[in-house]
């Protein structure tokens, strides 16, 4: 799925996303908003990853996405 559509249907979608990366804090989740930049850098705060990492973890959840 592609990330408008991800963006666009973040409401429904973000539940999957919770149990993806449960160290997010609802915090988190409210401002990630279905943007994958925020997403990525929120990764990367509470895993410790680095950033192609993060893209990498980010990219392959939404491609899993129908």
């Amino acid at each position: 799925m592609n990330w408008d559509r991800i963006e666009g249907q973040w409401k429904q979608i973000k539940g999957q996303a919770k149990q993806r990366w449960g160290k997010l804090t609802d915090d988190d989740w409210t401002m990630v908003g279905g943007k994958r930049d925020e997403l990525i850098g929120r990764i990367q705060e509470r895993y410790g990853k680095n950033r192609d990492e993060a893209e990498r973890e980010v990219d392959d959840w939404g491609r899993q996405l129908n």
